[in-house]
Protein backbone atom coordinates (compact mmCIF):
# COMPACT_ATOMS: atom_id res chain seq x y z
CA UNK A 1 0.00 0.00 0.00
CA UNK A 2 1.25 3.39 -0.98
CA UNK A 3 2.75 5.98 1.91
CA UNK A 4 0.47 8.97 2.21
CA UNK A 5 1.88 12.06 0.48
CA UNK A 6 4.13 14.60 3.05
CA UNK A 7 4.08 18.34 2.78
CA UNK A 8 6.63 19.50 4.74
CA UNK A 9 5.76 23.47 5.10
CA UNK A 10 8.00 26.30 6.82
CA UNK A 11 6.03 28.95 8.02
CA UNK A 12 8.04 32.50 9.40
CA UNK A 13 7.27 34.01 12.19
CA UNK A 14 7.40 37.41 11.46
CA UNK A 15 4.14 38.24 13.16
CA UNK A 16 0.97 35.98 12.30
CA UNK A 17 0.23 36.94 8.68
CA UNK A 18 2.46 34.13 7.15
CA UNK A 19 0.42 31.49 9.18
CA UNK A 20 -2.79 33.09 8.11
CA UNK A 21 -1.82 32.67 4.26
CA UNK A 22 -0.80 29.52 4.44
CA UNK A 23 -3.27 27.71 7.05
CA UNK A 24 -5.93 28.19 4.74
CA UNK A 25 -4.36 26.32 1.75
CA UNK A 26 -3.18 23.55 4.01
CA UNK A 27 -6.73 23.35 5.57
CA UNK A 28 -8.10 22.74 1.28
CA UNK A 29 -4.90 20.37 0.85
CA UNK A 30 -6.19 18.14 3.57
CA UNK A 31 -9.54 17.89 2.35
CA UNK A 32 -8.93 17.36 -0.72
CA UNK A 33 -6.33 14.42 0.10
CA UNK A 34 -7.21 13.23 3.79
CA UNK A 35 -4.26 10.87 4.30
CA UNK A 36 -1.52 13.90 3.48
CA UNK A 37 0.71 14.10 6.39
CA UNK A 38 1.38 17.16 7.11
CA UNK A 39 4.21 18.86 8.97
CA UNK A 40 4.75 22.17 10.17
CA UNK A 41 7.90 23.80 10.82
CA UNK A 42 8.13 27.27 12.60
CA UNK A 43 8.60 29.23 15.53
CA UNK A 44 5.44 30.41 15.80
CA UNK A 45 3.37 28.26 19.04
CA UNK A 46 1.11 25.93 18.36
CA UNK A 47 -1.61 27.06 20.11
CA UNK A 48 -2.30 29.57 17.63
CA UNK A 49 -1.59 26.72 14.64
CA UNK A 50 -3.90 24.31 16.19
CA UNK A 51 -6.82 27.18 16.62
CA UNK A 52 -6.65 27.77 12.67
CA UNK A 53 -5.84 24.54 11.82
CA UNK A 54 -7.53 21.54 13.87
CA UNK A 55 -6.95 17.76 12.99
CA UNK A 56 -3.57 15.66 12.90
CA UNK A 57 0.02 17.30 11.61
CA UNK A 58 3.15 17.38 13.07
CA UNK A 59 4.73 20.54 15.06
CA UNK A 60 8.12 21.35 14.19
CA UNK A 61 9.17 24.29 16.57
CA UNK A 62 12.30 25.33 14.65
CA UNK A 63 12.87 28.80 13.06
CA UNK A 64 14.15 28.51 9.46
CA UNK A 65 13.97 32.75 9.64
CA UNK A 66 13.54 36.21 11.34
CA UNK A 67 12.27 38.35 8.98
CA UNK A 68 13.69 42.10 10.66
CA UNK A 69 13.92 42.44 14.28
CA UNK A 70 11.19 44.22 15.24
CA UNK A 71 11.24 46.98 18.56
CA UNK A 72 7.44 46.65 17.97
CA UNK A 73 4.61 46.34 15.29
CA UNK A 74 5.14 49.05 13.06
CA UNK A 75 9.16 49.55 14.19
CA UNK A 76 11.96 48.23 12.77
CA UNK A 77 15.41 47.50 14.39
CA UNK A 78 17.65 48.10 10.78
CA UNK A 79 21.26 48.33 12.78
CA UNK A 80 20.64 45.03 14.78
CA UNK A 81 18.73 43.07 11.86
CA UNK A 82 21.33 43.93 9.41
CA UNK A 83 23.70 42.43 11.98
CA UNK A 84 21.60 39.36 12.41
CA UNK A 85 21.83 38.47 8.29
CA UNK A 86 25.61 39.14 8.47
CA UNK A 87 25.42 36.54 10.64
CA UNK A 88 22.93 34.06 9.13
CA UNK A 89 24.67 34.42 5.98
CA UNK A 90 28.01 33.52 7.55
CA UNK A 91 29.34 30.30 5.79
CA UNK A 92 26.30 29.67 3.76
CA UNK A 93 26.96 27.14 1.65
CA UNK A 94 27.71 24.88 4.54
CA UNK A 95 23.95 26.09 5.99
CA UNK A 96 22.82 25.03 2.57
CA UNK A 97 24.50 21.48 2.56
CA UNK A 98 22.43 21.25 6.49
CA UNK A 99 19.24 22.09 5.66
CA UNK A 100 19.08 19.88 2.51
CA UNK A 101 20.53 16.68 4.85
CA UNK A 102 18.17 18.16 7.48
CA UNK A 103 15.13 18.32 4.59
CA UNK A 104 16.19 14.47 3.63
CA UNK A 105 15.75 13.18 6.99
CA UNK A 106 12.00 14.90 6.53
CA UNK A 107 11.57 13.18 3.49
CA UNK A 108 9.02 15.12 2.19
CA UNK A 109 7.32 14.87 -1.36
CA UNK A 110 7.29 18.86 -1.17
CA UNK A 111 8.34 21.88 0.71
CA UNK A 112 6.17 24.78 1.02
CA UNK A 113 7.74 28.01 2.74
CA UNK A 114 5.41 31.27 3.42
CA UNK A 115 8.60 32.54 3.10
CA UNK A 116 11.71 31.24 4.44
CA UNK A 117 14.16 30.97 2.08
CA UNK A 118 16.68 28.64 3.43
CA UNK A 119 14.38 25.90 3.31
CA UNK A 120 13.98 26.66 -0.21
CA UNK A 121 18.12 26.02 -1.20
CA UNK A 122 18.33 23.39 0.83
CA UNK A 123 15.56 21.52 -0.91
CA UNK A 124 17.44 22.61 -4.48
CA UNK A 125 20.36 21.23 -2.87
CA UNK A 126 18.31 17.88 -1.66
CA UNK A 127 16.72 17.28 -5.10
CA UNK A 128 13.12 17.98 -3.56
CA UNK A 129 10.22 19.93 -5.28
CA UNK A 130 9.45 23.43 -3.48
CA UNK A 131 7.10 26.19 -3.56
CA UNK A 132 7.42 29.36 -2.62
CA UNK A 133 3.89 31.34 -0.99
CA UNK A 134 3.27 34.70 0.04
CA UNK A 135 3.08 38.28 -0.31
CA UNK A 136 6.74 39.32 -0.28
CA UNK A 137 10.01 38.02 -0.13
CA UNK A 138 12.82 38.56 2.54
CA UNK A 139 15.24 39.72 0.04
CA UNK A 140 13.43 43.12 -0.89
CA UNK A 141 12.56 43.66 2.41
CA UNK A 142 16.23 43.47 3.46
CA UNK A 143 17.41 44.96 0.18
CA UNK A 144 14.98 48.33 1.50
CA UNK A 145 16.35 48.64 5.00
CA UNK A 146 19.74 47.32 4.27
CA UNK A 147 20.71 47.38 0.68
CA UNK A 148 23.53 50.06 1.23
CA UNK A 149 25.58 48.01 3.60
CA UNK A 150 29.02 46.22 1.42
CA UNK A 151 27.49 42.96 2.44
CA UNK A 152 24.27 43.66 1.03
CA UNK A 153 25.02 42.21 -2.58
CA UNK A 154 26.48 38.73 -1.39
CA UNK A 155 23.19 38.16 0.90
CA UNK A 156 20.69 39.55 -1.63
CA UNK A 157 21.89 37.46 -4.01
CA UNK A 158 21.86 34.34 -2.08
CA UNK A 159 18.26 35.06 -0.75
CA UNK A 160 17.11 35.53 -4.32
CA UNK A 161 19.20 32.86 -5.89
CA UNK A 162 16.93 30.58 -3.21
CA UNK A 163 13.81 31.98 -3.90
CA UNK A 164 14.15 31.34 -7.60
CA UNK A 165 15.41 27.89 -7.08
CA UNK A 166 12.11 26.75 -6.49
CA UNK A 167 9.63 25.40 -9.27
CA UNK A 168 7.23 28.77 -8.49
CA UNK A 169 6.87 31.57 -6.01
CA UNK A 170 3.25 31.53 -5.60
CA UNK A 171 2.78 35.74 -5.26
CA UNK A 172 -0.63 36.35 -3.24
CA UNK A 173 -3.12 38.99 -3.59
CA UNK A 174 -2.11 42.16 -2.83
CA UNK A 175 1.53 41.26 -3.44
CA UNK A 176 4.42 43.82 -3.48
CA UNK A 177 6.46 43.99 -6.67
CA UNK A 178 9.40 41.48 -6.42
CA UNK A 179 11.96 42.79 -9.35
CA UNK A 180 14.20 40.05 -8.79
CA UNK A 181 11.94 37.19 -8.96
CA UNK A 182 11.18 34.96 -11.96
CA UNK A 183 9.21 32.14 -10.88
CA UNK A 184 6.73 34.14 -9.95
CA UNK A 185 2.87 33.14 -10.62
CA UNK A 186 0.20 35.41 -9.58
CA UNK A 187 -2.46 34.30 -7.08
CA UNK A 188 -5.35 35.65 -5.93
CA UNK A 189 -6.08 36.59 -2.24
CA UNK A 190 -6.05 34.16 0.20
CA UNK A 191 -8.07 34.61 4.35
CA UNK A 192 -9.97 32.46 6.24
CA UNK A 193 -13.74 33.66 6.27
CA UNK A 194 -15.01 32.98 9.48
CA UNK A 195 -18.32 31.86 11.12
CA UNK A 196 -20.59 34.64 12.96
CA UNK A 197 -21.06 34.08 16.57
CA UNK A 198 -22.13 37.66 17.50
CA UNK A 199 -25.26 36.39 19.95
CA UNK A 200 -22.78 33.90 21.49
CA UNK A 201 -20.06 36.61 22.32
CA UNK A 202 -23.03 38.89 23.25
CA UNK A 203 -24.69 36.84 25.47
CA UNK A 204 -20.92 36.15 27.03
CA UNK A 205 -19.81 39.38 27.45
CA UNK A 206 -23.45 40.78 28.41
CA UNK A 207 -23.50 43.10 25.49
CA UNK A 208 -26.46 45.79 25.27
CA UNK A 209 -28.17 46.01 22.00
CA UNK A 210 -26.77 49.27 21.32
CA UNK A 211 -23.07 48.20 22.50
CA UNK A 212 -20.24 47.90 19.72
CA UNK A 213 -17.57 45.51 19.47
CA UNK A 214 -14.43 46.80 18.29
CA UNK A 215 -10.93 44.44 18.17
CA UNK A 216 -8.08 46.48 18.89
CA UNK A 217 -4.69 44.19 17.52
CA UNK A 218 -1.38 44.47 15.61
CA UNK A 219 -1.72 41.15 14.88
CA UNK A 220 1.43 39.09 16.53
CA UNK A 221 3.41 41.64 17.94
CA UNK A 222 2.38 44.25 20.52
CA UNK A 223 2.32 47.95 20.53
CA UNK A 224 3.40 50.06 22.67
CA UNK A 225 -0.22 51.53 23.51
CA UNK A 226 -1.51 51.90 27.32
CA UNK A 227 -5.13 51.21 26.91
CA UNK A 228 -5.69 52.40 30.31
CA UNK A 229 -5.46 55.64 29.41
CA UNK A 230 -8.00 55.49 26.82
CA UNK A 231 -11.55 57.41 27.51
CA UNK A 232 -14.28 55.52 27.98
CA UNK A 233 -16.84 55.47 25.07
CA UNK A 234 -20.10 54.55 26.29
CA UNK A 235 -21.73 52.31 23.30
CA UNK A 236 -18.43 50.27 22.61
CA UNK A 237 -16.80 47.39 24.24
CA UNK A 238 -13.51 46.66 23.09
CA UNK A 239 -11.22 43.19 22.45
CA UNK A 240 -7.88 42.94 22.69
CA UNK A 241 -4.43 40.91 23.05
CA UNK A 242 -2.54 43.63 24.50
CA UNK A 243 -1.73 43.37 27.94
CA UNK A 244 -2.94 46.13 29.24
CA UNK A 245 -6.89 47.26 30.25
CA UNK A 246 -7.69 43.83 31.39
CA UNK A 247 -9.10 45.52 34.82
CA UNK A 248 -11.57 47.55 32.93
CA UNK A 249 -14.92 46.32 32.26
CA UNK A 250 -15.20 47.81 28.41
CA UNK A 251 -12.04 45.79 27.18
CA UNK A 252 -11.93 41.75 27.26
CA UNK A 253 -9.30 39.46 26.15
CA UNK A 254 -9.06 38.17 23.20
CA UNK A 255 -8.22 34.77 24.57
CA UNK A 256 -10.91 35.09 27.32
CA UNK A 257 -13.90 34.49 24.72
CA UNK A 258 -12.77 31.39 23.36
CA UNK A 259 -13.74 31.79 20.05
CA UNK A 260 -11.14 31.53 16.54
CA UNK A 261 -9.68 34.66 15.23
CA UNK A 262 -11.53 34.55 12.34
CA UNK A 263 -15.23 34.04 13.81
CA UNK A 264 -14.27 36.67 16.02
CA UNK A 265 -13.35 38.62 13.54
CA UNK A 266 -16.47 38.46 11.91
CA UNK A 267 -18.47 38.69 14.40
CA UNK A 268 -17.61 42.15 15.56
CA UNK A 269 -17.93 45.98 14.46
CA UNK A 270 -15.05 47.46 13.69
CA UNK A 271 -11.11 46.21 13.48
CA UNK A 272 -8.33 48.92 14.63
CA UNK A 273 -4.99 47.36 13.81
CA UNK A 274 -1.93 48.22 11.69
CA UNK A 275 -1.34 47.28 7.92
CA UNK A 276 -0.28 43.22 7.69
CA UNK A 277 -1.38 40.90 5.20
CA UNK A 278 -3.49 38.29 6.96
CA UNK A 279 -5.32 40.83 9.03
CA UNK A 280 -6.37 43.52 6.24
CA UNK A 281 -6.84 40.09 3.89
CA UNK A 282 -9.30 38.71 6.87
CA UNK A 283 -10.86 41.77 7.82
CA UNK A 284 -11.82 42.39 3.89
CA UNK A 285 -12.99 38.66 3.16
CA UNK A 286 -15.12 39.27 6.18
CA UNK A 287 -16.36 42.20 5.47
CA UNK A 288 -15.34 44.37 8.78
CA UNK A 289 -14.28 48.06 8.64
CA UNK A 290 -10.85 48.94 9.43
CA UNK A 291 -9.23 51.74 11.38
CA UNK A 292 -5.42 51.80 10.69
CA UNK A 293 -2.25 53.30 11.73
CA UNK A 294 0.63 54.36 8.92
CA UNK A 295 3.49 51.27 8.94
CA UNK A 296 6.66 54.45 8.52
CA UNK A 297 8.88 52.65 6.44
CA UNK A 298 7.70 48.92 5.85
CA UNK A 299 8.11 48.88 2.05
CA UNK A 300 4.81 46.37 1.31
CA UNK A 301 2.84 48.81 3.51
CA UNK A 302 1.53 51.00 -0.04
CA UNK A 303 0.30 48.54 -1.32
CA UNK A 304 -1.84 46.75 1.28
CA UNK A 305 -3.18 49.96 2.33
CA UNK A 306 -3.99 50.71 -1.15
CA UNK A 307 -5.72 46.90 -1.84
CA UNK A 308 -8.10 47.41 1.27
CA UNK A 309 -9.40 51.28 0.30
CA UNK A 310 -10.34 49.50 -3.10
CA UNK A 311 -12.07 46.07 -1.21
CA UNK A 312 -13.03 47.17 2.55
CA UNK A 313 -14.66 50.43 4.72
CA UNK A 314 -11.81 51.64 5.93
CA UNK A 315 -10.16 54.92 7.13
CA UNK A 316 -6.56 55.82 8.48
CA UNK A 317 -6.04 57.13 11.88
CA UNK A 318 -2.81 58.53 13.32
CA UNK A 319 -0.50 56.99 15.86
CA UNK A 320 -1.36 59.57 18.03
CA UNK A 321 -4.87 58.83 17.89
CA UNK A 322 -4.20 55.21 18.26
CA UNK A 323 -1.99 56.30 21.63
CA UNK A 324 -4.82 58.28 23.52
CA UNK A 325 -7.77 56.45 22.27
CA UNK A 326 -9.57 59.56 20.68
CA UNK A 327 -10.74 57.42 17.60
CA UNK A 328 -14.46 57.58 18.55
CA UNK A 329 -15.29 59.96 16.18
CA UNK A 330 -13.52 58.31 13.56
CA UNK A 331 -15.37 54.89 14.13
CA UNK A 332 -18.54 56.87 14.12
CA UNK A 333 -17.38 58.52 10.23
CA UNK A 334 -16.37 54.79 9.40
CA UNK A 335 -19.78 53.02 10.54
CA UNK A 336 -21.63 55.70 8.33
CA UNK A 337 -19.98 54.47 5.27
CA UNK A 338 -21.66 52.31 2.99
CA UNK A 339 -19.78 48.93 2.96
CA UNK A 340 -18.68 46.54 -0.31
CA UNK A 341 -19.32 43.36 -0.38
CA UNK A 342 -16.84 40.74 1.46
CA UNK A 343 -13.70 39.75 -1.28
CA UNK A 344 -13.74 36.07 -2.06
CA UNK A 345 -10.52 34.37 -1.14
CA UNK A 346 -10.30 32.91 -4.48
CA UNK A 347 -6.38 32.71 -4.24
CA UNK A 348 -6.96 29.19 -1.57
CA UNK A 349 -8.25 27.38 -4.41
CA UNK A 350 -5.46 28.64 -6.73
CA UNK A 351 -2.95 27.88 -4.58
CA UNK A 352 -4.19 24.37 -4.03
CA UNK A 353 -4.27 23.50 -7.68
CA UNK A 354 -0.95 24.36 -8.12
CA UNK A 355 0.40 21.97 -5.37
CA UNK A 356 -1.66 19.20 -5.90
CA UNK A 357 0.28 17.95 -8.63
CA UNK A 358 3.83 17.32 -6.35
CA UNK A 359 1.03 15.47 -3.81
CA UNK A 360 -0.29 11.84 -5.03
CA UNK A 361 -3.68 11.50 -3.65
CA UNK A 362 -5.04 15.29 -3.76
CA UNK A 363 -8.61 15.46 -5.72
CA UNK A 364 -9.48 18.13 -7.60
CA UNK A 365 -12.64 20.15 -6.65
CA UNK A 366 -15.76 18.81 -7.19
CA UNK A 367 -18.20 20.88 -9.52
Amino acid sequence: MPQPAHLLVSVSAHGYGHAAQVLPVIELLRRRNPALRISLRTALPRRLLEARLPGNWEYLPEASDFGMIMESAVDVRVEESAAAYRTFHRDWDRKVANEAQRLRALAPDLVLADVPYLPLAGAATAGIPAVALCCLNWADIYQHYCGTRPEAPQIVGQMLAAYNSAAAFLQIEPSMPMPGIHNGRPTGVIAQRGIPRRAEIGSRLQLRQDEQLVIVTPGGTPLPIDLDRWPHLPKVRWVTDQDTARHRRDFVGIDALGVSFPDLLCSCDALVTKPGYGIFAEAACNGIPVLYIRRPGWPEEPFLVHWLQEHACCAEISRTQLERGDIGDALTALWSTARPSPTVPLGIGQAVGHLAQWLPGTHEART
